[in-house]
């Protein structure tokens, strides 16, 4: 009998003590790589990110973790830098546009990706559809097929004597988005009876200085620059030349306009980014990728620099100052 209670004592102590070993076992962190080219608005867009996933309840270093890595202007380096992720077996990838979901996506066909704000992923063939992506990549677009359009017309009512615009954009083999772009607003330039012209410039080393000539030479007198990561990631360089010919011009984000730009109209990058830690709580708590719908924009922003206008000698019509969300004075 008492050997009975003894082995019976023994039964459950050593199941108290499994299950106080259980208790005490770490629970596993989520790991989230994240990859960027490390254009100028990355940093602001990676905040408004992380504030999405404090709204949620993620502390980074706490419950959840963020492994960085940065190819410093460098988009060549994008694929290396994103399989080192993959070989650290981290959870997901969060990528800020269509030329790092890229690399990810040929870094992992399995591993899920998140864009916080991707030009065009259906151009670029990083999704298949937005409703239905497929494959492990979902998230935002600032894709809109109106806005090149809306650029467009707002820059005409700032110059209304130019007949002449150019487009300038990223022409590189994978970057179809702008071209697609292009060709969507040769509609709405012939409403408004201008002339939308073609300057393109290729990665990895693009010719700005060549393409400026080009606007020079072709007698354009107002410039709309593409969206795309190329671009975005030569904006000082690319105000600079637009400062050194005095060219009106407009572009996609606010950044631009702040850095001294004329005008920018385009989707609000950081309600997108913000948004995109509603994919990554989804993702870790069970949902694919592939049956997430890549949501479009909802909020927009319309910036007006009028240093820069006064520098340009233009004078902006009140009708446009209303409209604008920002004016940077």
């Amino acid at each position: 009998m008492k050997a009975r209670i003894f082995a019976l004592a023994l039964s459950v102590m050593f199941l108290v003590f499994c299950v106080s070993a259980q208790a005490q076992q770490p629970t596993r962190i989520p790991r989230i790589g994240y990859v960027s080219a490390s254009d100028p608005t990355a940093t602001l867009r990676l905040d408004a990110f992380r504030q999405g996933l404090r709204d949620l309840g993620y502390v980074e270093g706490k419950n959840i973790n963020i492994e960085y890595r940065y190819a410093e202007g460098r988009p060549e380096r994008l694929r290396e830098l994103a399989e080192d992720l993959v070989s650290l077996k981290i959870d997901l990838f969060v990528v800020p546009n269509d030329l790092t979901a890229r690399a990810a996506k040929k870094a992992t066909v399995t591993i899920p990706i998140v864009m916080l704000s991707s030009g065009n992923p259906i151009g670029t063939g990083v999704i298949a559809s937005l409703a239905r992506p497929g494959g492990n990549v979902t998230g935002l677009t600032s894709y809109n097929a109106e806005l090149l359009g809306k650029r467009l017309g707002l820059l005409k009512e700032v110059v209304p004597k130019v007949s002449r615009f150019g487009f300038l954009y990223d022409a590189s083999g994978e970057a179809t988005a702008s071209s697609v772009a292009f060709e969507e607003a040769q509609a709405p330039a012939k409403v408004l009876g201008v002339q939308l012209l073609s300057v393109p410039v290729k990665a990895p080393n693009p010719d700005f200085e060549g393409a400026f000539r080009v606007i020079a030479k072709e007698r354009i007198g107002a410039l709309i620059t593409s969206p795309s990561p190329l671009i975005q990631l030569h904006l000082k360089r690319i105000l600079q030349l637009v400062k050194q010919n005095r060219i009106p011009a407009i572009h996609a984000t606010q950044d631009w306009t702040t850095a001294g730009g004329l005008m920018s109209y385009g989707a609000n990058q950081f309600d997108l980014s913000r948004r995109a830690a509603v994919y990554v709580d989804k993702i870790l708590k069970g949902a694919k990728p592939a049956d997430l719908p890549v949501e479009q924009p909802t909020k927009f922003e319309f910036a007006i620099n009028l240093k820069t206008a006064t520098a340009l000698n233009l004078t902006i019509p009140q009708s446009v100052l209303y409209r604008a969300d920002k004016v940077v004075k």
